[in-house]
């Protein structure tokens, strides 16, 4: 009995294995034929997906190693420029296939009693203006105690805008 059990079990997770194996090989093309264009388009390109290896500062690897390698979910520009633009803050997760940036909380040295915290959402693999989203928050000390304040739109604006320009000069940069 303890034997089929265990042949059960290991037929399963081959299975599950193998289901996971499929899914992460179908990657679909995104915008098809009824995308809407747009005047901020890149075409995408085959080269985008970062190796883990470079996401955390390893080697270059040659294309042919390309099926060996596990790439990222988003578009690769704008999450290198992503991660180089919140460089200050101290990070608390990034999820590279899901395309969200999480930083902890930031204080100034020069205004102690405010911090500021940022989301990052990737959400395309392309290199568009629609493809990213920041959330800024922010808290100020009142009476020892950290309290939620309003963060003015401008300031997500202004977080957007640099991130894009540094992506745009990273693609540039390849581009050369």
């Amino acid at each position: 009995m303890t034997m089929m059990r265990k042949t059960a079990l290991a037929t399963v997770a081959l299975g599950v294995c193998l289901s996971f194996t499929a899914c992460a090989s179908l990657g679909g093309k995104p915008g098809g034929p009824s995308a809407p264009a747009s005047a901020n388009t890149t075409e995408p390109e085959q080269d985008q997906k970062i190796p883990l290896s470079h996401l955390f500062g390893g080697g270059h690897s040659k294309k042919s190693d390309e099926n060996a390698q596990a790439g990222i979910g988003v578009n690769a520009y704008l999450w290198r420029a992503s991660l180089e633009t919140i460089s200050f803050m101290p990070l608390a997760s990034a999820d590279p296939w899901g395309g969200t940036i999480i930083t902890d909380w930031y204080a100034n040295p020069q205004k102690p009693d405010e911090r500021f915290k940022v989301t990052v959402y990737i959400l395309d693999s392309r290199l568009r203006a629609d493809a990213l989203s920041v959330s800024v928050y922010k808290q100020v000390q009142q009476n020892g105690q950290w309290t939620n304040a309003d963060v003015s739109q401008q300031t997500q604006i202004d977080m957007e805008n640099a991130i894009l320009s540094k992506a745009r000069e990273l693609r540039l940069s390849d581009v050369k």
